[in-house]
């Protein structure tokens, strides 16, 4: 008899897909252009290598909040091109607008949003892309300068940075990004709306796309709580000092009803989740992969059959429990008390992808990855529910990798699909196969970055804005009991409320931080506090009215920092 051959190693490649709420309700417009952006470059081109290699698999988790951007971006299309409705995205509409602005500190704006792409991967590739940009740059550093420019200059600057955040995919199949790429120069106003025509049809395309993948078993998808919020913070804010014993924290001593918001982040996200999808997910990826035993507990007791967080989550719990063989990390585990599997990042092998694969040959980065792999299909052989968890962004990554990450990720998928010691799959088939968890007693709470949460508390300025949030909490909670917040306008309080309370905010605050990303982060938080205390019928407080954080544009510490050109 021929031996039995050896379990296949499984790998679960997740990709999280999260942009923050940009839109300003009392504005009507999109304060800042990245959903729109990474939908026709990032999400389109993840589905489209799937969908094109055989075998390819993964699970792809979706912040609710993107998932309603993108389709509102996706009607304002259809609206605009079927109705002449205004787009409510400024860049959008200056795309196909007659005529560029001829007020100066307008150009000037065009022209800083216009340079705002990764400058070896966007720019340089496109030699008229790269010469627009150079006589952009000029300008911005002269502002003088702006009234030399004609309206042409500014039209085929628009057009090609819209050019370069098109998806690999689509550009190399795609006739009209090729003919417009093809002309180079002097676009029309009939170019720009085909250009337009075709951005619409990428935003229309994304969540159908995945919600087939997802009938067809290609793909697992998963959610994230509603806004992003970091949910160990929301149920006890003492939760910080778990990994950081020495943390300063706000003068916020809990967050007030901070269990009911994290209630409400996960049954909101399931909500919209369903409403895009059809089906309830699964599994969560909670936001930065943020843990704690009560958050475990929480997302069991709303019907989750699976969870993953950071490596040093797991290390840091292991050793706080002194939990036997605590060097493994490539395999399911479950907090004593919930029904609920947690899977842990390899921090390794997901931060190669992330920050160094970038700069190598496609075929030798993925070489490198196997090897890896097999390395550790050897050292787990004797371990039987045995799987390898690379988790990552799904967007940010790419903009460093030449061609968007084409030819890494399409190789990358090849070789695991056809390696007949790995086997790609998915945290539910590993649950289905029946992968039996190591019990834990408890969690240190924590995330994936560092396995702590100091990227989000325990500096000055990130204190601070918790202490804000924290009064406009218990401004709406007043305003709640006075019965002063009812029907529709306690639903839109709520949701305002949620978009408050998303991280977004907190990781950017800090001088550590470059300057221009504070600024767009310190300005959004600011907007979405006083549209909140707006919508509950009450002026906002000085302390909101006034710039409060200043970046310092010093470089961050380590490649998990890094959050992408774009700063989302």
């Amino acid at each position: 008899m021929s031996a039995k051959p050896e379990p296949r190693l499984k790998v679960v490649l997740c990709w999280h897909m999260h942009q923050p709420q940009y839109f300003d309700l009392e504005s009507g417009q999109y304060q800042l252009p990245w959903t729109y952006l990474h939908a026709i470059k990032d999400y389109v081109d993840m589905a489209a290598i799937i969908e094109d290699v055989p075998g390819a698999r993964a699970v792809v988790n979706f912040a609710p909040t993107l998932l309603e951007q993108l389709d509102d971006y996706a009607q304002m299309v259809r609206d605009y091109l079927q109705h002449d409705t205004p787009l409510r995205d400024p860049l959008l509409a200056a795309l196909v607008t007659a005529a560029p602005p001829s007020d100066p500190e307008q150009r000037l704006l065009l022209i800083r949003n216009c340079l705002r792409a990764n400058e070896m991967r966007l720019i340089d590739r496109f030699p008229q892309f790269r010469l627009l940009a150079d006589l952009a740059r000029c300008v911005e550093e002269t502002p003088r300068l702006v009234s030399y420019l004609d309206e042409q200059f500014l039209t085929d600057l628009l057009t090609w940075y819209h050019l370069a955040w098109i998806g690999e995919t689509v550009r190399r199949t795609d006739s009209r990004v090729q003919d417009l790429m093809d002309k180079n120069a002097a676009f029309t106003h009939a170019d720009r709306r085909q250009l337009l025509e075709l951005i619409g049809e990428l935003l229309d395309g994304v969540v159908p796309r995945y919600r087939r993948l997802a009938e067809g078993g290609r793909v697992e998808l998963s959610v994230t709580p509603y806004a992003h919020p970091i949910m160990p913070l929301l149920l006890d804010i003492d939760a910080a000092r778990d990994a950081m014993p020495e943390a300063r924290l706000p003068l916020l001593t809990e967050y007030p009803g901070g269990e009911a918001r994290a209630r409400w982040h996960v049954r909101e996200g399931i909500r919209v989740f369903e409403q895009h999808f059809g089906t309830k997910p699964r599994g969560c990826w909670p936001s930065e992969g943020g843990v704690s035993t009560d958050t475990i507990s929480l997302l069991a007791e709303e019907g989750f059959a699976w969870a993953a967080s950071g490596e040093s989550v797991l290390r840091n719990s292991m050793h706080r429990h002194c939990v036997a063989g605590h060097g493994c990390i490539h395999r399911p585990y479950q907090v004593d008390g919930a029904d609920l599997q947690c899977y842990f990042r390899d921090d390794g092998l997901s931060d190669l992808i992330g920050f160094t694969y970038a700069n190598w040959h496609a075929d030798d980065a993925v070489g490198n990855l196997i090897h890896h792999l097999e390395n550790i299909a050897t050292a787990c052989a004797d371990e039987p529910n045995r799987v390898v968890s690379i988790i990552m962004d799904g967007e940010n990554a790419w903009e460093y990798y030449p061609e968007n990450g084409y030819h890494f990720l399409s190789a990358l998928y090849r070789r695991l699909a056809t390696h007949p010691g790995l086997e790609l799959t998915t945290f539910g088939d590993c649950i289905d196969a029946g992968l039996s968890p190591t019990v834990l007693p408890g969690l240190v709470a924590g995330s994936w970055v560092y396995g702590t949460f100091s990227t989000w508390i325990g500096e000055t300025d990130k204190n601070h804005a918790w202490d804000l949030l924290g009064e406009a909490k218990r401004a709406f909670d007043a305003a709640v009991a006075a019965g002063r917040l009812s029907g529709t306008r306690l639903r839109e309080a709520e949701l305002q409320l949620g978009v408050c309370e998303g991280s977004d905010w907190f990781w950017w605050f800090g001088d550590y931080n470059p300057a221009d990303s504070v600024r767009d982060f310190e300005r959004l938080f600011r907007m979405q506090l006083a549209k909140l205390y707006r919508v509950m019928g009450e002026e906002p407080p000085d302390t909101i009215t006034h710039v409060l954080f200043h970046g310092g544009g010093k470089p961050q510490m380590g490649g998990v920092m890094r959050r992408g050109q774009e700063g989302s």
